[in-house]
This record gives C-alpha cells, sequence and structure tokens, in this order.
C-alpha cells in the first residue's frame, strides 16, 4: 500500500508540473483520489504529515529575524484583520444562513464565529513552499507574509489554551535557562562540521524541542519555530536550512495527501465549499487595504496580500476541536478540508502570474499607495559603478571579488536580505539592499549608467523574473547569468541572456585552469 500512495503522488505531481502547477497541489488530487479509491491513511502518513510541518517551521525560524515580528505592518496588520476578518465574516454567513442552503442556513453566531475563525488563518505550508519555489523567502514581501504567519500561529496557540483549557506546565520558565546556555550550544554545532551529522543536528533540534514545548504542555510545532529562531544567528543555520530542504519536502507530501483523506465529500459539501472559497478575494483585499494604509508600497501589498489569500490547515485543527467538543458537526470538517485544499490551487495558480500582472497594472494598484513611504522602501541609487551583481550568495560574492581585484569598485552587489547586506558593508564589500524583481525598483535607477547586470541567483525562476523587468525598463546593456542545467540554459538564451554559465561546467573549468597554473609556476 505504502507504493501506491508513492505511486498515485508521484503521477499526481508530474500531472501537475506538466501543466505549470506547483506538485503539491497534484499531491492534494493524490489523497482524494486514493480516499475515493477507498484506501484509508494509517499512522505513517499522518506521522510523515506532523513531521513536515515540524521541519517547516523549525526552517523558517532559521530564516527568520525577531525584529521583523515587531514591525507595524507585521502585528499590527496580522491583528487588525483577524479582527475585521471576524465581523465581516460573521455578517456574510448570517447573511446566507437566511437562505436555505444546508448546513449554513442552521448556524448560529457562536458556530459562525468558530467557523470564520478557523478561516481567518493563512496556510503556513502553502504561503512558506510558494515562496521558497519562487525564490522569495528573503524579499520584503516574503518576509511580511512569513511574519504575519508567526504573528497567527501565536493567536493560534492562545486559541489553543483557551478552547481546550490546557495552560503550560509550571515547569514552561525553565525555558528561560535556554538564554544563559546559548554558548553551551553554539560550541556544540562548532563542533559538528559540514558532513552527515548537519541534518541529524537539525532534527534532534527541531523534534527535541517539539518533544520538550509538548511535555511542559506547549504546541510543539510553536517549540520547533523558536529553535529555529533561536539559531537564525547561527553561522551554521543556513547550512543547516539547506540539508533539511529535501528531507522537508518529501514529508510535506504525508501533509498534503493526508487533507485528501479527511473524509468524503458529498457535492453538496463540494457546493458549499466552494461558496466559501468566494471569500478569497474578500481575504486579498482586506489585507491589501491594510498594508497599504501601514504605508507599505503596491507592490509588496499586492504580493504579500496575495500569498496570504488561503484558507490554513490549522483551521482544520480548529475545526476538528471544534467537532470534538460537539461545538460543530462532523460535516463542517470535511466542507472546511475541501475549502482548504481549492483555496492552495487559487493561490499557487494565481501567484505565477502575480508579477507580470503587476506589472501590467502597476500605475493602477500605485494609485492607492500612502503618499509617505516607510524608510525599508526608498531606495536611492547607490553609485555609477557600471556592473550590478544580483544575488550575494557565494557565487555572486566569488563574481564580485573577481571583479574587484581587476578594478576596484566597478562593480557593486544587491541583494533581498538586509542583513546580509550590513554584514557585506561590514567586510568591505559595496552592498545594496533592493528587490531586482521590483518594477519600482528600476524606475529608480539610472540604467543609461548600467553596463553589464550579473544574475549571480539559484532560481531561473527568479532570473527569468528580472530580465523580464529590464526588458520592461527598456535596459540595454548586457546581462548574463548561471544555470545548473542545459533545459534552463536554453530558456534564459532563448529569453534573451546575453550569456549563460553553466554552474557546474564553470566551476569544473574554473578548478582546471586554476589547477594548470599551479604546473605552469612549477616549470
Amino acid at each position: 500500500m505504502d507504493f501506491i500512495w508513492i505511486l498515485f503522488a508521484f503521477a499526481c505531481g508530474l500531472a501537475a508540473k506538466t501543466i505549470t502547477l506547483p506538485p503539491s497541489i497534484g499531491y492534494l488530487v493524490a489523497g482524494f483520489i486514493l480516499h475515493f479509491l477507498g484506501f484509508q491513511a494509517d499512522s505513517m502518513v499522518r506521522e510523515l504529515a506532523n513531521l513536515g510541518i515540524t521541519l517547516m517551521l523549525f526552517t523558517i525560524g532559521l530564516k527568520l529575524n525577531i525584529k521583523e515580528l515587531f514591525k507595524t505592518e507585521v502585528w499590527a496588520g496580522s491583528i487588525s484583520h483577524n479582527i475585521i476578518w471576524l465581523v465581516i465574516g460573521i455578517f456574510i454567513l448570517k447573511i446566507i444562513a437566511l437562505t436555505t442552503i444546508p448546513f449554513i442556513s442552521n448556524l448560529t453566531i457562536t458556530t459562525s464565529a468558530i467557523i470564520v475563525f478557523a478561516l481567518s488563518f493563512s496556510s503556513t505550508v502553502c504561503v512558506v513552499k510558494l515562496m521558497e519555489d519562487h525564490g522569495e523567502m528573503r524579499t520584503r514581501h516574503g518576509k511580511l507574509a512569513v511574519g504575519v504567519l508567526v504573528m497567527q500561529d501565536i493567536i493560534a496557540v492562545i486559541f489553543l489554551v483557551l478552547a481546550t483549557g490546557k495552560t503550560p506546565s509550571p515547569w514552561a520558565s525553565l525555558l528561560l535557562l535556554a538564554i544563559p546556555l546559548r554558548p553551551v550550544l553554539t560550541h556544540l554545532l562548532n563542533k559538528v562540521g559540514h558532513g552527515e551529522l548537519i541534518p541529524l543536528t537539525g532534527f534532534f533540534i527541531a523534534f527535541g524541542a517539539y518533544e520538550l514545548f509538548e511535555f511542559l504542555s506547549i504546541k510543539g510545532d510553536l517549540g520547533a519555530l523558536i529553535a529555529g529562531m533561536y539559531l537564525a544567528s547561527h553561522s551554521k543555520a543556513s547550512e543547516i536550512n539547506k540539508s533539511l530542504l529535501n528531507f522537508k519536502d518529501l514529508f510535506l507530501i504525508g501533509f498534503f495527501l493526508s487533507i485528501g483523506f479527511t473524509a468524503l465529500p458529498t457535492w453538496e459539501m463540494l457546493g458549499i465549499a466552494s461558496l466559501i472559497t468566494l471569500m478569497i478575494p474578500i481575504k486579498f483585499l482586506l489585507f491589501f487595504a491594510l498594508f497599504i494604509k501601514l504605508k507599505l508600497r503596491g507592490r509588496t501589498a499586492f504580493l504579500a496580500a496575495l500569498a496570504l489569500a488561503n484558507f490554513s490547515e490549522f483551521g482544520l485543527i480548529i475545526t476538528s476541536i471544534s467537532v470534538n467538543y460537539n461545538w460543530l458537526s462532523k460535516e463542517w470538517l470535511v466542507i472546511l478540508s475541501l475549502a482548504v485544499s481549492i483555496s492552495f490551487i487559487f493561490t499557487n495558480i494565481l501567484y505565477n502570474v502575480a508579477h507580470s500582472f503587476f506589472a501590467k497594472h502597476k500605475d493602477k494598484l500605485k494609485r492607492y499607495e500612502h503618499p509617505d513611504k516607510l524608510k525599508e522602501d526608498v531606495f536611492i541609487q547607490p553609485c555609477d559603478a557600471p556592473i550590478i551583481i544580483i544575488g550575494m550568495g557565494r557565487v555572486g560574492m566569488g563574481a564580485y571579488k573577481a571583479l574587484d581585484s581587476q578594478s576596484s569598485k566597478q562593480a557593486w552587489g544587491l541583494d533581498t536580505d538586509r542583513n546580509k547586506v550590513d554584514w557585506l558593508n561590514n567586510n568591505d564589500t559595496q552592498a545594496f539592499c533592493g528587490d531586482a524583481e521590483d518594477a519600482d525598483f528600476w524606475e529608480n535607477i539610472e540604467l543609461s549608467k548600467i553596463q553589464l547586470v550579473l544574475l549571480a541567483l539559484p532560481s531561473i525562476q527568479d532570473i527569468t523574473n528580472i530580465t523580464k523587468q529590464l526588458r520592461y525598463a527598456n535596459y540595454q546593456g548586457k546581462i548574463a547569468a548561471i544555470a545548473r542545467f542545459d533545459d534552463e540554459r536554453l530558456l534564459l538564451e532563448k529569453l534573451g541572456v546575453d550569456k549563460v554559465f553553466n554552474f557546474y561546467n564553470e566551476a569544473g573549468v574554473g578548478f582546471a585552469e586554476e589547477s594548470i597554473n599551479l604546473i605552469m609556476k612549477t616549470d
């Protein structure tokens, strides 16, 4: 039976990929098909789902700056959205309840509030997977969306405590000992090295934190998130995150399959779920309006709001608890499972065209911007150097050092991670913070001064988007990019990139050239 799950997950994932949808949509469909065929989820599928969510929250923490949560647009946007959404949602359900639609017509104010509250959360799994697939976790809108998700997790934990009466253990205060013990953990991580112990260390810390928090009567997933945040500033954080990437993606297949196994729906339930998903545009518009009101730029507000415009797997947990306490009928768990699944599909399809849509309609969307911009959203061309290196990772840094050794200050680096940029500037590297996928960024750049743009990015989607933005901005200089595979190289060349370097081939060529010089010098 295990192979049956793998077969359907692979087939449906491949089918989704073929029609340019994320494989996760295929996994959702696979779960429903398997359920329809009479298969049931066993403990292994549920365990995989739990492992995937725990690892995902841990890796979010590894990349999360705690300061992001204290930004007004994050905490005020999250709390305001929850409150306003509750009012609007209850009103809509009560209006619909005036009809004779099954399951909705007999809803009370209390049951309506529970359902709307369950729908107020956005999917951590869906949004983070979306941002990772597009390489946007460290962009302005990516960090905003993740910050909102973390705030929602905090609200969710508070709800669980109040709803279940499960208060944290008095021993929970001992968690504060983690602060003075940090040097010990830092020393331990430094001893791990760079081999097979790296992913094992990630598993140990993530699931160790989960079990510790559960033992102290606190939601275990929150422990994994906090553990990741605790280690975020360590030099090994990025390496641990990368080592866990494939494990996390594999385990999350179990999560998407498990949604399909929730219950077998009727056409009536599917119709009600489809009706509920009509509230998604309201969720999007509410997030967009709040972000704009909080002085965020139109593009940041638009992309973050679109990513968050879905329903959450955590809503299913709230619904499940409500069913157990007889607050809701069990049919609502099936209905909301369908609504969550449909919302995932909508978000993934729409976000694939989000950047191009904004580029075409930016003048209309920017009309709503607040006249005063946040300091973080103001960008002025920093220097007259003719070469921009976009993406200051290992490849970008290598290119910068090579160019700087030939002629000092002829290049400048650009990265979306402000902390990385600050570190680079402190280490004598001319780097600046900005998002090259942002049309507004290029409008503030005097492109006539730029002769060459180097796209040192790992994501083919990011390279494609930036190349299109450069063409929209009428950039006349040269573009060079890196690719890992030949099909990516052909795609970029067709798009108009002047020179595409195969990542692995060029590394081998460079290694050979540098090594042969050893012989030449000896001779």
